[in-house]
């Protein structure tokens, strides 16, 4: 099932079968209904992970789940179980401040100041308190300390929670997370890190931090610790150092355009706190000389701020500061709060900049370090495990709750299913059961439906006439193995470059690519070809979008560099005339899925996270029983919203295309939702589910006799609809 489900991810990123784009915005909702299960108030609250349970009616697996196909094979997880945990009652608190403080860490030794009144064993996070025995009073009011503020603290009873109840998971995780601290890991965003372990690549600019990601949490019968290995990465260099880069030498001025867009919408790391943040703007009217007011309302410029807090220096007093609005609730956005003001000088990037993923040496060295064969991975995960049990600190607080992990790995039986056949043509061959990779097989022989190559355009400036003419040369030789017929192409000029050859610096414009498409695209045109100079993403976008909305056309673009190399031109241009085959309706090959008239459905939602801005959820649908044709449609939705409205539309549009290909409708439909947590599992069934089945409904006839029935197998992350005779 796992390589059908790749397969046809596959299918449809590489094939563009046929695929009726359609955009159309829908009227929204002013709110989605609260269908989240998760609700927090503050650091605390209940947060519970539902997993939903729907094997009860599957009739195939309910009994049980080992299956009958396929060789057995002998697996391991990188799952620890809980061998004790607490069997006693214990007794939750809530804390509440007077006046309120938000830092969650102030919170904690605020209360920690009364610890000989709580006692040693004890777990907070930030809001609720859990111990194991019973205060004398239901509500205690205590006193605090903050520098010169009174902070007065009110402990009151909640509720007990027996040692199945489901909060007490949360509380577990806090604790653990309070062992890895004490293993003198750093925290960085929601993991842990070995600072002490980090590897530097001088080469590269380049830091990496070793860490752990994990979570304690039941699972099937049992509550097991899941732990995987991470890795944090960061740059030698700052977010100074990029803005002094982009300085104009002469003028000692950065260019503020080319810095917004550099930065903003990366994360940043500062180490004097062991911090992210997302750089949200750049503000230039401030420097750190510029002074603000702290909590207590004393004013301190940055400057001095970052000198008496983490005795640390700026040096150039004139540089601009980042803003970064912070991670603020949808439940929180009317609460009113100030930005974070940033020192570029003591903001580290992370992440790999778009040059970085672009140089071999820089990946390949990467890849090395932090993709992790099973066995490193093992070996990684007992070292954290074995850490664990000879701490012993760590020891002493997992005893204090009777919490005991089991050092060996959860280990289950699986089974390796026969390979899928993969058919090209009239060809057919095995696929990699491993790697999922029939690439190589595909180079030669004749493509599943070839769609021939009659009127199209090729459009280069002038200086890549050498790579142009070498990608012709090649798109010949290979074309006609694949059953291409290719006619000779027709060879355009940018007009503007041949104007402008001695100002190379204004060649590849998008005015200078778009006049020639407008005077020479027609409505035979099967297909643009486009050879760019540079990776510009301003030059692609405009090509791009004006031959998908206001010209649309069929089109590829390749970067001249990418032709220069001799030994790979025949691979790349084999690969550029199967990406241009499949976007004039062709198909590459096509898979045996065993199922007859089931359509596939993918659904996803991309949530803007750079600009904030609307979120899109997409919709696929195959509409041929060979899964080579595809429709697609996009909704708008509110930003961050990942639940989808409208999808009862979507349905409808594709059953319809279904059946005017095929004359009847699907008898079974396979949605893949991706992009959903276990907390969001219930209200995505409560929500979107009503939306397909209300489609079915109004699409199928009455008179059918059929039926739609719905069945979940939350653990593909799939949904079907079979329709059965009533």
């Amino acid at each position: 099932l796992w390589f059908y489900v790749s397969s046809l991810f596959l299918l449809y990123k590489t094939h563009g079968f046929h695929i009726r784009f359609h955009v159309e915005e829908l009227q929204l909702a002013t709110r989605l209904r609260a269908t989240s299960l998760k609700e927090r108030k503050h650091f605390g609250g209940i947060f519970r992970d539902h997993v939903v349970d729907t094997r009860q009616y599957l009739e195939h697996v309910r009994e049980s789940t080992t299956g009958t196909l396929g060789r057995p094979v002998k697996l391991f997880t990188n799952h620890f179980r809980v061998t004790s945990r607490p069997q006693q009652v214990t007794y939750k608190y809530n804390i509440d401040y007077m006046p309120d403080i938000e830092d969650g860490k102030v919170r904690s030794e605020l209360l920690l100041q009364h610890k000989a009144f709580i006692g040693e064993c004890h777990i907070f996070d930030g809001s609720s308190l859990l111990l194991p025995h019973k205060l004398l009073l239901p509500k205690t009011e205590l006193v605090s300390l903050l520098k010169n503020q009174v902070v007065k603290l009110t402990i009151e009873f909640i509720s007990e929670l027996s040692p199945n109840s489901p909060d007490c998971l949360r509380y577990y995780n806090i604790l653990f997370r309070r062992i890895l601290k004490q293993m003198n890991l750093k925290q960085v965003g929601r993991n842990y890190y070995n600072k002490q372990e980090a590897t530097e690549f001088f080469d590269h600019k380049l830091v990496i931090w070793p860490g752990y990601v994990t979570s304690i949490f039941e699972y099937e019968t049992s509550i097991t610790l899941c732990a995987d290995v991470n890795h944090k990465l960061l740059r030698m260099q700052t977010a100074y150092d990029l803005i002094t880069g982009l300085r104009d030498p002469q003028t000692r001025k950065e260019d503020v355009e080319q810095v917004s867009k550099e930065l903003i919408g990366s994360i940043v790391f500062t180490l004097y706190n062991n911090k992210t943040y997302r750089v949200d703007a750049i503000n230039g009217e401030d420097n750190p000389r510029t002074k603000f007011k702290k909590s207590g309302g004393a004013e301190i410029t940055f400057v001095d701020y970052y000198r008496e807090q983490y005795n640390t220096e700026v040096t150039d007093l004139t540089q601009p500061l980042l803003i970064s609005k912070g991670k603020w609730k949808k439940s929180q956005q009317d609460t009113p709060h100030k930005p974070i003001m940033l020192v570029p000088e003591l903001c580290y990037l992370t992440g790999l900049s778009d040059k970085m993923r672009k140089d071999y040496r820089v990946m390949r060295d990467l890849a090395l370090h932090m993709r992790l064969d099973p066995e490193r991975r093992q070996h990684e995960l007992r070292k954290l495990m074995n850490t664990i049990q000879t701490n012993r600190e760590v020891q002493r607080e997992l005893q204090l709750w009777d919490l005991k992990f089991d050092t060996n790995f959860v280990s289950f039986s699986g089974r390796i299913l026969k390979e899928v056949r993969i058919f090209q043509g009239r060809r057919a061959f095995d696929s990699h059961p491993q790697f999922a990779d029939w690439s190589r097989e595909t180079r030669s022989g004749p493509l599943l439906n070839v769609k021939s190559l009659d009127h199209w355009l090729i459009l280069y400036p002038t200086r890549n006439y050498g790579a142009a003419s070498s990608l012709v040369q090649s798109l010949r030789k290979v074309t006609p193995t694949m059953g291409i017929a290719m006619r000779e192409g027709k060879i355009l000029l940018n007009t503007d470059d041949i104007y402008l050859f001695s100002r190379l610096e204004v060649s590849d414009t998008v005015q200078s690519y778009t006049t020639v498409l407008e005077n020479h695209v027609s409505s035979k045109t099967q297909m643009v070809l486009c050879v760019l100079s540079s990776e510009k993403k301003d030059l692609y976008d405009g090509i791009k979008q004006y031959l998908c909305v206001k010209c649309p056309t069929p089109s590829q673009c390749v970067v001249a560099r990418t032709l220069d190399k001799p030994q790979t031109l025949m691979t790349i241009a084999t690969k550029i005339a199967q990406q241009m085959n499949c976007k004039m309706g062709g198909a590459l090959w096509k898979v045996e899925t065993g199922l007859q008239n089931a359509m596939f459905i993918g659904i996803d939602c991309f949530h803007d996270i750079v600009n904030r801005r609307k979120s899109i959820a997409g919709f696929v649908s195959s509409i041929n029983q060979e899964l080579t044709q595809w429709f697609s449609q996009c909704i708008f939705q509110e930003s961050g919203q990942e639940l989808v409205n409208g999808l009862k539309t979507c349905l409808e549009a594709a059953l319809k295309l279904w059946c005017k290909h095929n004359q009847f409708l699907p008898q079974a439909i396979i949605v893949y939702r991706d992009g959903v947590g276990d907390g969001q599992l219930q209200a995505l069934m409560d929500h979107e589910v009503p939306q397909i089945e209300s489609s079915l409904r109004s699409v199928y006839p009455k008179d059918s006799g059929c039926t739609p029935v719905y069945r979940a197998e939350v653990g593909c992350c799939a949904a079907a609809f079979t329709l059965k005779a009533l």
